[in-house]
Formats: C-alpha cells, structure tokens, sequence
C-alpha cells in the first residue's frame, strides 16, 4: 500500500478491496457521506446496490454470502439506518452467516449528547454479532476491517458490526493494511481430539441402524464431498436441517429428506428407532428435536461441529467431537468399515409410501379446482432440472418450498432458519443472483412476505436482475392461519389479507409478470417466466386454506407425526 495520506472514507474502500470484497449494498445518508464520497472514485472497482430499504441490505448480503460462500458488506448511515439493519444482522447471527456492517455515527464529539441521528449501535448489536466494534479514528479503520472480516469468516460464521464515526470517515492517515490471520482469543477451529474420534469411529462400526443429520455446518465447511464419503463408506442414511439442504443431492439413494415440525413421516419416525444418530454441523434446534425429553433416548448421540457452545446445549452427546466438519469427518472415516444397512434403509420406503398417498399424491396432482402450494414448486423445480437456486420467505411458502423443491448442486437453497424473517425472501434473492449471475435464481413467497420487502422490486428494476419471483397468494397469513385452524378453534383472528394486484404492482417497475388461478395455466405461465433471464413475477393464485403438511405439533414427540 502507498504511504500516501488518505481519508478515512477512502481507507474503508482499500480494506474492503484488500479482503476481496466486490459488491456493497447499502443506503447513504448523512453520518456516512464521507465513506460514499470516497466509494464514488471506486466505483469501477467496488459495485454498490443500491437498496431501497436498510433491512433489504442486510439480507441482500445474506443471500449474496449464502451463495457464494464470501463474506457479504453492508453500508449505511447512522440511527435508523442503523437500527433497520438489525433484523439482518439477527438473522445472519442465528444462521450463521457472515457479513461485515458499516454503520455511519456521529462524529466523537457528539457522541453520548443525544445528537441528531445518534444511535448506540454497539450496545445494540453486541448481543447479535460475533464483535461490534466503534472506529472513532481513521488510524484505527485498517485494524477494525481486517479484524471484522477474520471474525466474521472464520469458525463458525456470523455478522460484525463497525460503527464508524464522520470525523474518522474525514482525517487523513498514512494507510498501510495488513490482513488478519489470528487473534489470540479467538479460536475458530478446535483442534480435534483424537479420543473422540476413535470412538465415534467405534460405535458408528457397531450400529446396526445408524442415522445421520446433516446441517449448514456441513456447507459452510465446504465438506459436502467429505461427508458424502463418509455416509457412503458406512452406508449411512441420511437427513437434512432447513439449512443443509442441497448439501447432499436430492436424488442420492441415502439422502431421505428434512426431518422436523414439517420433516418427512420418515425421518421423523426413525430418529426415535435408530441405535447411533449422527449429527454433522447441525445444532438440534427446537424445530428438529421438538419436545427434548422424547427425543432419541434409545440412540446414541455422536455430535460434530465447530462451536464448543453447541456441544450439549440442546441435546447431550455420548461423544462431542469439535472441528471443522471438513476435517474431523475424514479423520473418522478413515477408521471405519464399510458398512452394510441395507435392510434398515429400507425400513424408511414403508413410512414414504404412507405419506405419498396420504399428502404427496394430493398436493402434487390435485382433484379439487385449486392450486396447490407443493404442485407449483415441484413444476418449477422440475422446469429448472432441479438445478436453480431456491430463495424463499417465510411461512407455508418456506415449507412447501423445502419440501418439494430438489437440488442437484450445493449452496442451492437460501431460507431464513433460525430467526424466520418474513420480508427475508425477495431481498436476499437479489443478493443471490448478483451473487451467483449465471444460475437460475427463483423465489417463493407468500402475499404477507412478499409485502415486508415489496419495495426491493426497485432494487431489481434500478439493477435489472434476473429474478424469478413466485408469489404464492392465498389472501392470508398461511401459517399462522394453520395454527389458527389447528389449534385455535378456527377463529382466525386478524389473518385474512385483502391484498393489492402484484402484477400490476410489478409492472410499474418495469417488470412483467401474469396472475394465474387455474391448473391449466400453470405450465404455459412457468415455461413464458423462464423463456429468458428477465425479471418476472408470476402470481399464483393458491387455494386459500392450503395445508403443510406432515407436521408434528409444538410440544409434541418428533415421532408423533399428523398427517392431516
């Protein structure tokens, strides 16, 4: 770097740079115009998107991040430019996704003086980042950035937050960079302990019905190969969280599907009937376990993953081996036979084939004059040679989409898991395909979702990107409505939506898009959104009390499936 003195504004853009990055999304304003200023001589260099929402930023650089695996940047201004990025930056904290925000401040002088726009942004965001960190001087902005993109990337992956003063963005400093490669209080992948691994290698060579759930622990590691290896060694059926799938292609004759509240009959089933259950950089959070002291007891729990905080959080492993996934996998592979599980692999078609003819049959090929949820993600899946990557919101849609939708590659399905962020969907499906511009990028959403970020279809106008965007409309809030109906006597309080004409919506973007209600409409409108790689909006009239199901009710046993 050149001893040549620089602003703070344009120390920022030579960090980012230095790190790799090459997309921003962001929001100027005021306590950040320095920094955009000095963007503005690097702009052939740094490509900004401007969003039309702060939120729409930080779930824009989710999906970007999701996809390509690279550590997402977000820059926006101070307050409630600020505050509006915390919704992003909860979710990317929950599911472990890394991003870098830069949030405007005040200058020092005025910080604690209630000054226009002051914000505490550290105390804010520091129970939901992995660091939050305030740069009062511009001597300290190579430092901070080349800290934050250590801590955001490496371990277990995670959002950090720099707040940086005006006055820091404005004086000039002799800039020289140094990325970071350690710090000492920060261990970001545990040294395997060899003892574990023997004997995880052990009693994985003794099961008679081992079971093994995989999560985005496995993507993040970029071990997909590795534990492929691994289950086919040992012969290992396996499931995915939410967030693992597309880690293991759909169609592999050990992948048996997503266990959880809306899991498989299947998957479900057998984690309360396996001897040994496997779990490989998943958490066993609520949605997967349900109620804890049903869950498993007959099994013994072998749990890999990098972070120390989940061994035995939720669910207490027989033998907790820490590691990156990527590396503690072949370690124990090496040390197994080759397995035969034939007939207990086989045991899980019985319980398919209950829930093909009691759900699946019905919702892909439906009798009654509506549409159905599942029948228009299987057409589309199919339409794409289960090849795109899936993008969606939160709700019905975000199920139906995990279910039936199917992926041949990795880092193919985008969802918020943890935190269920609606609004999440039609942003983060524009940080995925700027993100990944070659590949089909194609979002499912519900009407109330879609509304959160409807605004980011400006985005998608101003950026012109390819999005394909599937509004699944039944005229409600379809889970909440479910639970209503399931569990609340019917009263369906304050969940019908009386809802706006989104193509039309869509059209004063410049986007085209088609309403469909009927059957035989479904395939002409499909095959007319995906005859090129223009942004459109297809509405699907759904039937308006539409079902997920199968799905284990809250509280009860994760065996304890309702198939209608």
């Amino acid at each position: 770097m050149s001893n040549e003195k620089i602003s703070g504004g344009e120390a920022l853009m030579q960090a980012f740079l230095a790190e790799g990055v090459e997309t921003i999304f962001g929001y100027p304003g005021g306590a950040i115009m320095p920094a955009y200023d000095a963007l503005y001589d690097f702009r052939d260099k740094l490509r900004h998107v401007l969003v039309r929402h702060e939120q729409g930023a930080a779930h824009a650089a989710e999906g970007y991040a999701r996809v390509t695996g690279k550590t997402g940047v977000v820059l926006v201004t101070s307050g409630p430019a600020a505050t509006n990025v915390i919704t992003g930056v909860t979710d990317a904290m929950i599911d472990s996704t890394p991003m870098v925000v830069v949030t405007g401040q005040v200058v020092s002088s005025l910080l604690a003086t209630d000054a226009f726009q002051e914000t505490d942004v550290v105390g804010i965001t520091q129970p939901i980042t992995k660091w939050s960190y305030q740069i009062r001087s511009a001597s300290e902005i190579a430092w901070a950035v080349a800290r934050a993109f250590y801590i955001a990337r490496e371990g277990r992956p995670g959002p950090v937050v720099l707040d940086l003063t005006k006055n820091a963005q404005t004086e000039l400093i002799d800039f020289q960079y140094e990325k970071c490669t350690f710090i000492r209080s920060y261990i970001p992948f545990p040294k395997p302990d060899k003892k574990y691994i023997e004997e995880a290698a052990k009693i994985i060579n003794q099961s008679v019905r081992p079971y093994a759930i995989i999560g985005q622990g496995v993507i993040l590691g970029n071990a997909e190969k590795e534990v492929l290896a691994f289950l086919e060694k040992a012969q290992i059926p396996v499931a995915s969280t939410l967030l693992g799938l597309s880690a293991i292609p759909s169609q592999h004759p050990l992948f048996k599907g997503m266990p959880g509240m809306h899991g498989k009959y299947s998957c479900n089933v057998k984690m309360n009937e396996c001897d040994v259950l496997i779990g490989i950089g998943m958490r066993f959070d609520d949605r997967i376990t349900s109620t804890l002291d049903s869950f498993a007891k007959q099994a013994t729990v072998l749990h890999f993953d990098v972070d120390p905080a989940e061994m035995h959080k939720n669910v207490k492993a027989h033998v907790p081996v820490l590691g990156n996934v990527k590396e503690t996998i072949p370690l124990v592979t090496e040390l197994l036979n080759k397995g035969n599980h034939d007939e207990w692999i086989k045991s899980f078609d019985s319980y398919d084939t209950i829930e093909y003819e009691e759900v699946i049959k019905e919702e892909l090929n439906p009798t009654s004059n509506d549409i159905k949820m599942g029948e228009v993600i299987n057409k589309i899946s199919g339409k794409t040679h289960h090849d795109a990557i899936f993008v969606t919101d939160v709700g019905q849609n975000q199920m139906m989409g995990a279910r039936y939708s199917q992926f041949t590659k990795s880092r193919s399905f985008v969802t918020s898991g943890g935190l269920g962020t609606m609004g999440f969907g039609l942003p983060a499906a524009v940080g995925a395909k700027i993100g990944s511009p070659e590949r089909i990028v194609c979002l499912f959403s519900g009407d109330g979702g879609f509304q959160m970020s409807i605004q980011e279809l400006g985005t998608i106008m101003q950026e012109h990107i390819g999005v394909k965007m599937v509004v699944l409309n039944n005229n409600f809030l379809g889970m909440v409505r479910q639970w209503q109906e399931m569990f609340f006597d019917e009263r369906y309080s304050f969940t019908t939506m009386h809802n706006p004409d989104f193509v039309a919506i869509a059209a004063a973007y410049g986007i085209k898009g088609k309403h469909i209600k009927n059957h035989d409409e479904l395939d002409s409108a499909i095959e007319e959104m995906f005859k090129d790689d223009e942004p459109y909006l297809l509405e699907v009239k759904i039937e308006p009390k539409g079902m997920v199901f199968p799905m284990v009710p809250s509280g009860a046993p994760i065996s304890d499936v309702r198939l209608k």
